[in-house]
């Protein structure tokens, strides 16, 4: 299985958007270089005040490039990097992987450790868009569509254009929760 990252974007600052980037450089065990979340520990500041020693599983927030599709055809002026993604890829059906799937992106490989949970702030980007990022599953649970969270395991440069490949975990396959 194989996709491509469209953008990369990083943001020093603790902001909803984070800018686009010719590159972005992602350290083992940290998250993206020069990105307000760079840490070993949680650096997302509402889980930060629940517990400032929890270890950071979610250096690395990537998003599919089709949500963007589903939202500008809802409506929705929104582009990469403005939900507060560090990657966006295309023909990469995160939201689908298990739990532990290793991503190969550009030079360096991400683990997914779980699904991103939309927040009010959303809102400040377009009105409505944290509804939109929201749906029931077939169970009539909630499904979270604003992306997957992950961990870096190596280190290295991600472009624009970088093939994505997946490595999937050996199975049984755990299904992704919010973290």
């Amino acid at each position: 299985m194989r996709g491509r990252v469209e953008t990369v974007s990083s943001n020093p600052e603790h902001t909803m958007a984070k800018s686009p980037r010719p590159v972005i450089r992602l350290l083992a065990g940290l998250g993206v270089e020069g990105d307000a979340h760079l840490g070993v520990t949680v650096q997302h500041r509402s889980r930060v005040a629940r517990d400032p020693d929890q270890p950071n599983l979610r250096q690395v927030h990537l998003l599919h490039a089709e949500l963007f599709d589903e939202l500008g055809a809802a409506g929705f002026d929104v582009a990469p990097g403005d939900m507060g993604e560090n990657v966006t890829t295309r023909d990469v059906d995160l939201l689908g992987l298990p739990a532990g799937t290793r991503l190969g992106l550009g030079q360096a490989v991400v683990e997914v450790t779980g699904l991103r949970n939309p927040c009010v702030q959303l809102d400040g980007v377009a009105p409505g868009l944290m509804e939109a990022v929201l749906d029931r599953d077939s169970f009539g649970g909630v499904a979270r569509k604003a992306g997957v969270m992950g961990i870096v395991v190596l280190g290295g440069e991600v472009r624009p254009g970088d093939a994505v490949e997946i490595e999937l975990p050996p199975p049984p396959y755990r299904r992704l929760r919010p973290v």
